[in-house]
């Protein structure tokens, strides 16, 4: 699959919480400087040719739908993210979150509290 460009990605994001949309209203949904109409229009034709995105034609207008689910995704991205960053490394990866992002100390135990019961599945099996 395919990853998004950080345009790609704000349109899909709308597109995925809206489930179906026009070109406009996935424009009103999008933050301020709102981007210009032909702008989204050329992303989301992008977006089909990638084959994240069909439609149906209602006369002139498209109406648009994800063929890719945010779950599909999200894991495709995340793999891809943890094997460039991590080199596949959970070990690396929990410590980078653990050293570097200023987890507080309920955040730090909570992730204890699900390491240690992940343990016990897995001695358990």
């Amino acid at each position: 699959m395919k990853t998004l460009t950080k345009a790609e990605e704000q349109i899909m994001q709308k597109l995925w919480d809206m489930k179906k949309a026009h070109v406009k209203d996935i424009i009103a949904e999008l933050p301020r400087p709102k981007p210009a109409y032909n702008t989204v229009s050329t992303i989301i034709r992008i977006l089909e040719k990638k084959g994240f995105v069909s439609h149906h034609a209602h006369g002139k207008t498209h109406e648009y739908f994800p063929l890719v689910s945010k779950k599909t995704y999200r894991k495709t991205f995340f793999s891809n993210f943890f094997q460039n960053y991590f080199s596949n490394s959970y070990l690396a990866f929990t410590s980078f979150f653990a050293k570097n992002q200023d987890l507080s100390l309920e955040e730090l135990e909570e992730m204890q509290k699900i390491i240690e019961e992940e343990i016990k599945k897995k001695n358990n099996l």
